[in-house]
């Protein structure tokens, strides 16, 4: 079991608390706890890692659905988040990200909120960018969901450029600090006592150049490709589950980190069964001559056919449970039940010998055998006089 602390409570919001409310949060305590305002202090330090993996979840709606679906579990590799490890991105670049606009698109360092008479360490933003999360939707059986399968995806995707390994340049020398803003990634001009912070034009706010950009992307690290990835659909599976592969979504800029991949399962229409959580059912026609003196029935299931007692006098609608006959609970391990229910049929082609003798049939046994008429006929009998 994870001993992190839930994101929720970490930036101390409802679990139905919207976007804007979950960035508010953030903000406050980003500000309150940044380590260029708690130099050398690594409990203000550890608790700015902590909100900025809880924002980062939390402000990404596929993320956030997997973690209120798992929990922790969601991104350390286990069933629920159908991936690996965490990939969770660094603490300020997060908080660049989240405060870059509000300081004009500049580096998102703390000193730059302050116009730079914060005192704190020098932040020279980094020219690599974390790649975004990708969506695949994904169509399986019924059959897949229950038994789990192994699916191979084919992705359109920017993945790392094969010429320059990434880098961006020809030589592979990488890229430099940017001459212009000094890695900052934004100018600064003041006038009186305004201070206005705009993007680098030389670096695009990136903070770094490459002097001879790789032919095959354009300095970028990464061009598009189509990728085919494996992923593992666990049994069970419902409509509606997202599976995460991670680092299998857009590669980073200049090798930064790459992102994740969700995967959305939707389960085909089934000819025979319906699902219902880990329970099957299905309906099942009855010869009526089997309902009346009883006997056995053979019934399919996803594992083969099975067979049910039927008593006699079993009326249409009549539900047969098979226990652990139907799928697979995520979340407790445990198999749900087929749920059979059996329709009398009634014989359509009678010759007039079949149907004397089913007449002679029905006077011999009297109303007394059918009680469900009885019982109806008692309560509607004030509407026939």
């Amino acid at each position: 079991m994870s001993t992190k602390k839930d994101y929720y409570d970490l930036l101390g919001t409802a679990r139905d608390a919207d976007a804007s409310t979950i960035k508010k949060a953030y903000r406050k305590l980003a500000i309150k706890f940044h380590p260029d305002k708690n130099p050398d202090d690594a409990e203000a330090e550890a608790k700015f890692k902590e909100i900025g993996e809880a924002y980062e979840v939390l402000s990404n709606e596929d993320k956030r659905a997997a973690y209120d679906r798992y929990g922790h579990s969601a991104f350390e590799g286990g069933m629920g988040g159908g991936g690996g490890g965490g990939g969770f991105h660094d603490a300020s670049d997060i908080f660049s990200q989240v405060f870059g606009g509000a300081f004009g698109g500049g580096g998102g360092g703390f000193d730059d909120f302050f116009g730079g008479g914060g005192g704190g360490r020098s932040r020279r933003r980094s020219a690599a960018q974390p790649g975004s999360d990708l969506r695949y939707d994904l169509d399986i059986t019924l059959e897949e969901a229950a038994a789990g399968c192994e699916k191979e995806l084919e992705i359109e995707k920017e993945a790392s450029c094969s010429s320059c390994s990434g880098k961006g340049s020809k030589s592979g020398s990488g890229s430099k600090t940017c001459g212009t803003c000094g890695g900052a990634g934004a100018v600064t001009r003041q006038a009186g006592i305004f201070v206005q912070q705009t993007t680098c034009p030389e670096c695009k706010g990136a903070g770094q150049t490459i002097s001879d950009p790789c032919d095959s992307c354009n300095g970028q690290g990464r061009r598009e490709e189509t990728s085919r990835i494996k992923i593992r659909i666990p049994a069970g599976v419902d409509r509606g589950t997202r599976l995460r592969s991670s680092g299998n979504g857009d590669a980073g800029l200049r090798g930064g980190p790459a992102g994740d991949l969700y995967v959305f399962i939707d389960i085909k229409k089934h000819e025979m069964f319906e699902r219902e959580g880990a329970d099957l059912h299905c309906e099942i026609p009855v010869p009526f001559s089997v309902a009346t003196l009883g006997g056995e029935l053979e019934v399919p299931t996803l594992e083969g056919k099975a067979s049910i007692k039927i008593p006699s006098g079993t009326q249409g609608g009549t539900t047969f449970r098979l226990r652990s006959r139907g799928i697979k609970d995520l979340s407790y391990g445990s198999k749900g039940d087929l749920h059979v229910t059996v329709h009398v049929e009634v014989p359509t082609k009678l010759n007039s010998e079949q149907k004397e003798k089913l007449k002679d049939f029905s006077e011999s046994i009297g109303e007394k055998n059918s009680p469900m008429q009885e019982s109806f006929f008692a309560k509607a009998k004030k509407f026939f006089e």
